[in-house]
């Protein structure tokens, strides 16, 4: 008998297939929306205002009086308008505005508009230097200015330097013969002029040339169209809901953005009521505007709201009319932000961010936003703009949640720097993204988080430091009003930390010791302070953005001439050092 053959073993059991993953979410958001963009140009849309709202007011300075009506306010365009076209001002003829916040400041917004020139937005604390360079490089041929305003003598500074710029054929001096001379001029020219002009002008064609600060070598004049700015101004009035009964205090200068685009523009486009409280910040000023005129909006960057919380007489200003305001130019301290919610009455206060090559804002956020994304996010992207956040080396767009720089494209993107196509080429890619060079994190609902710039980022022994999770750690010390983080060179760790610490009214002094015991257990050791400087203000950029640079500069020279303060060292030593060496 033979033995039958076994069984062959089983087949082993096929392995299980893999259970789908849902891949991340990539870092990219586009503002959909049910209201279209605008297709006018600035002089049209303001046509179309002044004939709805011609009897509600439209304009208020506090320091001189004068008030205007959108009906008078229409005509007083119109006659500024005309009196460019009687000096021979051609369409993207270059116009140069060189003053203080001030009524004349808005009527040549809109009447450059008007005739298809480009307004040249030119710092009033611009010296002779600077002056000379914007002048000759934007090629302005007729220059708006105020005679004096402080310490500075603008008619001796143009006369300095005119013979250095053939294209200035005529200046134009606001509260003298030479202003009431350009009005009478209009006078002479035909209406129909203005009309034809009009005719001729589309709602890309550029509108304004602003000159970004640079933190190094001379500024780029971003070169904006009615289309960039009249949208932005517009959607950022639609977020916080502005109507014809809404009075927007501006305190923020009219030379960028913030206050031409969204404070002038965003006011106008919607029937609102603009008011100037004074030719520059002034905290108190500001609150006396708002009680006075009953605004129900407040523009500032962080800086000018830290500045009005902390006058001595605050809670006497009855500033119940508040509703709503903005607050931008730089990332807005959490601390700073509940005050303003609970001691202004700014329920609805709204975070902006952008930057003047976006025209300004790419996200914004909205009225219903709880206090957490009102006070820890700069908001999600704006109606008709994209947003995402890419790896700074390679440009892939990261997943939410991943930290990398934030890129903005749309309506809103500038036309380009004026007569300066390489730069523009370095800032603004192939697909048209305008690459902001700031660090953000987008999170999974779409909101957006800024934490630094690429530039600002700290690397101490090895360890990624992001200065704005500092800072926000810092105001909530007791004795602390404002403070910024930089880095500076150390021989052991490649950069430390430096804290520059503006004081709360009343506080005296702060030492080392001080900050590292209030950080202690609860920073990580590495991102503790080494040094620190008392200031009394923050040197900062025409948008109202503290520069950083400058900040660093002096702490390094100063760090050179002052013997190192053991203290925060040694408490730091109390904690086992793991970075890098």
């Amino acid at each position: 008998m033979t033995d039958l053959p076994s069984d062959p073993p089983a087949p082993p059991a096929p392995p299980a297939p893999p259970v789908p993953t849902t891949p991340p979410a990539p870092s990219y958001a586009s503002g959909a929306s049910d209201v279209p963009l605008l297709g006018d140009t600035i002089g049209a849309n303001l046509a179309r205002v002044v004939e709805r709202f011609g009897e509600r007011e439209a304009l208020v300075d506090i320091a001189s009086g004068r008030r205007w009506t959108y009906a008078q306010f229409g005509r007083s365009v119109d006659a500024v308008a005309l009196g460019l076209l009687a000096k021979g001002v051609g369409k993207g003829d270059r116009v140069g505005i060189w003053a203080v916040n001030c009524p004349e400041w808005v009527l040549m917004q809109y009447a450059t508009a008007r005739i298809g020139a480009i307004m040249v937005n030119i710092n009033p604390a611009y010296r002779v230097h600077e002056l000379r360079y914007v002048l000759r490089q934007a090629g302005i041929s007729v220059l708006v200015s105020s005679i004096e305003h402080r310490t500075s003598d603008y008619r001796r500074m143009v006369e300095q330097v005119r013979s250095d710029c053939p294209a200035l054929r005529d200046v134009v001096y606001i509260g003298d013969r030479t202003w009431d001379g350009l009005v009478r001029a209009g006078s002479g020219v035909a209406p129909e002029r203005l009309a034809e002009r009009e005719a001729r002008l589309s709602c890309d064609d550029p509108v304004n040339i602003q000159y970004t600060s640079g933190t190094t070598g001379f500024p780029k004049g971003a070169t904006l169209s009615h289309h960039n700015v009249l949208n932005n101004g517009f959607f950022v009035g639609e977020t916080v809901a502005y109507t014809e009964r809404d009075r927007v205090c501006l305190p923020v200068p009219f030379y960028h953005c913030f206050g031409m685009v969204m404070g002038n523009l965003g006011a106008t486009s919607h029937g609102a009521c603009i008011v100037i409280p004074a030719p520059t910040f002034d905290p108190a000023a500001t609150l006396a505007a708002v009680e006075r005129e009953r605004c129900t909006s407040l523009y500032g960057v962080p800086t000018m709201f830290i500045a009005e919380l902390a006058l001595p007489d605050f809670a006497t200003f009855d500033l119940s009319s508040l509703r709503t305001g903005i607050m931008a130019g730089s990332p807005c301290p959490v601390e700073v932000m509940r005050r303003v919610v609970a001691e202004m009455h700014m329920a609805e206060v709204s975070i902006c961010y952008g930057m003047t090559e976006t025209s300004p804002v790419s996200t914004q956020t909205r009225r219903d936003d709880d206090l957490t994304r009102r006070t820890g996010t700069v908001g999600r992207v704006m109606p008709h703009v994209e947003i995402k956040v890419v790896d700074p080396v390679t440009g892939v767009t990261v997943p939410r949640g991943t930290r990398g720089e934030l890129c903005t494209r749309g309506y809103s993107v500038m036309l380009g720097y004026w007569e300066e196509p390489e730069r523009t080429a370095e800032a603004i890619d192939t697909a048209r993204w305008m690459h902001t060079g700031d660090l953000a994190v987008m999170g999974e609902d779409g909101y957006v988080q800024i934490v630094g710039r690429i530039k600002d980022m700290i690397i101490r022994g090895g360890e990624n430091v992001y200065p704005r999770e500092i800072e926000e750690f810092l105001h909530t010390h007791p004795k602390i009003a404002d403070v910024q983080v930089v880095g500076v060179p150390d021989e052991k760790y490649g950069e430390e930390i430096l804290a520059c610490v503006i004081l709360r009214e009343g506080a005296k002094t702060l030492t080392r010791d001080e900050l590292a015991r209030f950080c202690r257990g609860r920073l990580a050791h590495y991102k503790v302070p080494r040094h620190l400087r008392i200031m009394d203000a923050f040197p900062m950029t025409v948008s109202g953005k503290v520069r950083k640079v400058e900040l660093r500069e002096a702490g390094v020279r100063e760090l050179t001439h002052l013997p190192e303060s053991r203290s925060a060292s040694e408490l730091r030593a109390e904690q086992p050092e793991t970075a890098p060496r």
